[in-house]
């Protein structure tokens, strides 16, 4: 269980918090893949539209913000407004839970937690109505398809900070691993980049027996990837980070035929962008040299994905006095390393000014059973016990900002 804190806007146990479980339970129920989040989208605007909460639909196909006042708003303040962004969508895992909200779409859960941070906005949102003592405006910003979909780029494409001007955007992710009712507050880095890499090594085929007629394609592509995996050892320095990992290949049809053509797939993680354009130069090279010393040709083709995720020093540490006052000190993490993991919360800081903060969603243990699993695990399940925690970090995050 999470301790209760003085400064704890809505306190465990209390009525909203049994809300913010059953509208927690009811998308976990629920989930969608990105761009079909309809039924959550329906959810989440219904409980708005009970609160009688403005809101506005449509960007990004079924994302939502919701945007809330200040009663304290005068000629000077009214532009002053803050955004607060929650992601909707599911991933295409098969639930292996047993227990009574477990998934009632096939193929399809919950297993990163979204259903939770959906539900602690809504309670953010449902208690800053009620509670609008800030001057100011609130921005609640429920985007679709953060696994893979870019919903966080298509929104800020389609508008979102010219329909919703914000002088500062602000996310929040659970983290199992870490204790809940603690957070952990980075000060610059906190998710890396991340690109495709294909390569393609084209040979010369023929029969296995006879392989001085050919050019061996797989022979080639082991020397590659060795090479490759020199780049983050020997040419970033050892205080910076980045990984190369490879992960698929595909080449030959047959165990005494020598294909033309080895087709390498893979990732790579950085955190900033001069480390990537060195690291992609320095692969260049390798493939290219490599293949023709190998008497084959090589290619490379990165597609960039989801950048890295940046804090805004002075924002990050207002998130962190937020975080303090609704836990205490100890309960705020300042040092933990980021991690290699992809967020497309960055679309929206390269765009708006802001920060990413973790929550911890509980120890993991050995068995890694229930709430306490990793993220994207067949069997994870969000913590319900850190609802009101979550929500009132977004509360005094408002109370702080907009004053």
């Amino acid at each position: 269980m999470v301790k209760k804190s003085n400064g704890m806007a809505i306190q465990a146990d209390s009525d909203l918090h049994q809300q913010m479980v059953s509208w927690r339970h009811w998308l976990h129920q629920h989930p969608e893949l990105m761009f079909e989040e309809f039924l959550s989208s329906d959810f989440i605007a219904s409980v708005l539209e009970s609160h009688d909460i403005e809101m506005h639909r449509g960007l990004a196909t079924t994302g939502i913000v919701a945007t809330v006042h200040g009663a304290n708003n005068t000629d000077d303040n009214r532009g002053k407004a803050i955004g607060l962004r929650a992601d909707m969508d599911a991933l295409p895992i098969p639930e292996q839970n047993q227990f009574a909200h477990k998934s009632r779409h096939d193929g399809k859960m919950h297993a990163c937690g979204h259903d939770g941070h959906s539900a602690m906005l809504l309670g953010a949102a449902v208690y800053l109505k009620q509670n609008n003592n800030f001057r100011g405006t609130v921005h609640f910003i429920f985007q679709p398809a953060e696994e893979g979909g870019g919903g966080g780029k298509i929104m800020v494409e389609e508008g979102l900070f010219e329909r919703f001007p914000c002088q500062a955007v602000y996310g929040m992710h659970n983290w199992p691993g870490l204790a809940a009712g603690e957070f952990a507050v980075h000060d610059r880095a906190v998710m890396a980049a991340v690109d495709k890499i294909e390569i393609s090594i084209q040979g010369k085929g023929g029969h296995a027996a006879m392989p001085e007629q050919l050019v061996d394609p797989i022979l080639t592509g082991a020397q590659v990837i060795i090479a490759l995996q020199s780049i983050v050892s020997r040419n970033l320095s050892p205080l910076d980070s980045a990984v190369i990992s490879l992960t698929m290949l595909e080449a030959g049809h047959a165990s005494n035929v020598m294909p033309d053509e080895l087709k390498i797939t893979g990732t790579l993680r950085y955190f900033y962008a001069e480390e990537g354009e060195r690291i992609k130069k320095r692969m260049e090279k390798i493939i290219t040299n490599t293949c023709e010393a190998m008497g084959a040709q090589g290619t490379l083709k990165i597609t960039s994905g989801y950048p890295a995720t940046i804090n805004h020093p002075r924002h990050a540490q207002k998130c962190a006095e937020a975080a303090i006052q609704v836990s205490s000190q100890d309960a705020v993490q300042r040092d933990l390393p980021p991690t290699m993991g992809g967020e497309d919360f960055s679309f929206m800081l390269n765009a708006c000014e802001g920060a990413y903060i973790w929550i911890g969603n509980g120890k993991v243990p050995a068995e890694e059973a229930g709430s306490a699993c990793m993220l994207h695990n067949t069997k994870y399940d969000f913590n319900d016990d850190i609802l009101p925690l979550g929500a009132s970090y977004w509360i005094q995050l408002v109370q702080n900002e907009l004053v």
